[in-house]
């Protein structure tokens, strides 16, 4: 017999399909609960993802996760021990995920112009595959930003806009953009205009993440090109 599919849902609410087998055991095996716990944790995970993205970190109690995930707010600290590493979880992976890509790209060979549309398609890709996440960083970044445990967040701030200046500036200095575009300016206007995507941008809907970065750069780029 197979075992049965048991689906795990991540901290933006991807599902992803899995082997389970009956009763916790595996297919000749001893029986272990790692799994299961994994699941659980990656389930309330989710639910604490998408109620602090919709409510607001500060409105969102560990009794609301636990009654939204129908367990007792004791059973939640089984897996985390307060609202914050849960926060702290959700947020670590999703800037992982992304300043791994963000470096792998700024350290390829192409142009400056290439370079800073797999930037803007990365950072696109990312409200795509990690909406909850995004919005709670847009959301909560500042505030979390003072707090000792969340310092990480103002150090990839700080390497987020020497990345995305760099490009822009060697875009400038090798002739690709205009000689006079004032970097800073250019940039501020970039990371706000993608990260504010995350309020309007529905995943499954007519258009692909890569349509819409190429239509924003379209635009931006129509205003930092050589005339």
């Amino acid at each position: 017999m197979s075992p049965r599919g048991q689906t795990r849902i991540d901290a933006n609410g991807r599902a992803e399909t899995t082997a389970a087998v009956a009763d916790g055991k595996s297919a000749g095996g001893p029986r272990t609960d790692a799994p299961a716990r994994s699941s659980r944790r990656d389930e309330l995970l989710a639910t604490a993802g998408r109620m602090f993205a919709e409510q607001g970190l500060r409105s969102t109690t560990v009794r609301d996760i636990a009654d939204a995930a129908g367990i007792l707010s004791g059973s939640l600290y089984h897996h985390f021990d307060s609202k914050e590493s849960m926060v702290d979880e959700i947020l670590r992976s999703f800037l992982d995920d992304l300043f791994a890509r963000y470096r792998q790209i700024a350290a390829s060979s192409k142009s400056a112009t290439e370079t800073l549309r797999g930037l803007v398609i990365a950072s696109f890709e990312s409200i795509d595959a990690e909406r909850n996440a995004v919005a709670i960083y847009q959301d909560e970044a500042k505030r979390l930003s003072g707090q000792e445990r969340f310092a990480y967040i103002s150090e990839l701030n700080v390497e987020f806009r020497q990345l995305w200046q760099s490009v822009l500036q060697r875009g400038v200095e090798n002739g690709e953009f205009r000689a006079d575009l004032d970097v800073e300016l250019v940039y501020r206007f970039m990371r706000d205009t993608v990260w504010v995507a995350v309020r309007w941008y529905r995943p499954g809907g007519t258009m692909s993440v890569d349509s819409i970065a190429d239509q924003y750069l379209s635009v931006v780029l129509d205003g930092i090109l050589p005339r």
